[in-house]
């Protein structure tokens, strides 16, 4: 009886043979999640994100420009972090710069 309980135990010094090989294949599906993440999620975002400021770098009076909630207009004038849109003749309204979606025309 007392052969049987060495034999299922630990070897001497408390690590297991398979114990290192073990921790490894743990450890693949963590770091196979976290490549996909990164390739399908994180990467795009930040390409996008890189592409926005980018857009917002460039933009300048007189383009044609439509904000995040769908509003069209010309820019009119700019600050550093708010741009004035002309919405119809003689109407400017304030927007934040970041809220600016997308080009339509530049002049």
């Amino acid at each position: 009886m007392l052969g049987l309980a060495f034999a299922m135990g630990q070897p001497p010094g408390g690590a297991s043979a398979g114990g290192a090989q073990s921790a490894l294949m743990n450890m693949i599906p963590l770091i196979f999640m976290f490549a996909i993440f990164y390739f399908l999620l994180i990467r795009p975002q930040q390409k996008k994100a890189k592409e926005h400021r980018a857009l917002l770098d460039s933009l300048k009076k007189g383009d044609l420009v439509i904000t995040a909630c769908g509003m069209h207009g010309k820019v009119t004038a700019m600050e550093e972090t708010v741009i004035q849109l002309e919405v119809a003749n003689g109407v400017n309204v304030k927007f934040n710069k970041g809220h600016i979606a997308s080009v339509v025309k530049k002049d």
